[in-house]
């Protein structure tokens, strides 16, 4: 089969020039607009590679290659023997710690108990406005959590989100769900955090947070600021969490 065409009754790509995209990298793009529309919802299992290499009118190969892609960057997860499903923070292990990267100081994996202390609303100050591409004075949802390994308040969080991406969103549906956050966010709102950028610096506990975390008020506590995406590159969440380190640290594995 000819690598020639990207969709039933499409033309021929346009000749190589200096922004020409490879064919697997356009099959990409394709399959990523599918994800970003909805036509396959998290958890589901996408067409297979050859049934994809039909309606591309391209090789398998090509489309594996496409694939491959794909879930090196978390968008879809193969399972051996059963095919390829959209990746979804509702399940697994394996996101599970993606996005959590707060670990004992003796190696171990540990899930936290997360507690929403409140939701609140209000405008958007210029700082975050930049960071969540919106306007200055924008509606928007600022939710506060805590949470706590082996029972000790460690992570205090305060997440603040578009109120347009997640209407209705209230502390009593937050709790009625069984499950993470992002978990949460993709179930209730159809918004599915993709990746994030961090940035980590030491400060001083506030009253506020030296009385959540347990510490003096004064004392150096981890801060993470965290920017959120979703397709598109989209903006969609900041978070600033303040973290103790008594008996946790802050992990990053780089590769």
């Amino acid at each position: 089969m000819s690598d020639v065409a990207l969709a039933p009754n499409e033309v021929n790509p346009a000749p190589e020039t200096p922004s020409f995209q490879p064919l697997y990298q356009q099959i990409k793009t394709l399959l990523t607009q599918r994800l970003e529309s909805g036509e396959w919802r998290p958890g589901a299992a996408i067409p297979s590679e050859q049934d994809l290499a039909g309606q591309f009118s391209v090789s398998q190969g090509t489309v594996r290659k496409a694939i491959d892609e794909l879930a090196g960057e978390n968008l879809v997860i193969r399972r051996q023997g059963k095919g390829t499903f959209v990746a979804t923070h509702t399940e697994t292990q394996s996101s599970m710690f993606r996005f959590l990267r707060m670990r004992r100081n003796d190696g171990q994996d540990e899930y936290p108990a997360s507690e929403l202390l409140d939701v609140k609303r209000g405008r958007v100050s210029a700082e975050v406005a930049r960071a969540l591409d919106i306007k200055p004075g924008d509606a928007i949802l600022i939710l506060r959590r805590l949470l706590r390994y082996g029972g000790e308040p460690t992570v205090l969080d305060e997440i603040t989100l578009p109120a347009s991406l997640f209407k209705g969103l209230t502390k009593e549906r937050f709790d009625a769900y069984e499950g993470s956050m992002y978990g949460f966010f993709e179930t209730e709102f159809g918004v599915r955090m993709l990746r994030a950028e961090e940035q980590v610096k030491a400060v001083a506990a506030d009253p506020t947070t030296a009385e959540a975390l347990r510490v003096g008020m004064g004392s150096p506590v981890l801060c993470v600021e965290r920017i959120a995406y979703t397709y598109g590159d989209k903006p969609v969440e900041f978070r600033r969490g303040l973290c103790t380190t008594r008996s946790h640290h802050y992990s990053n594995i780089l590769s």
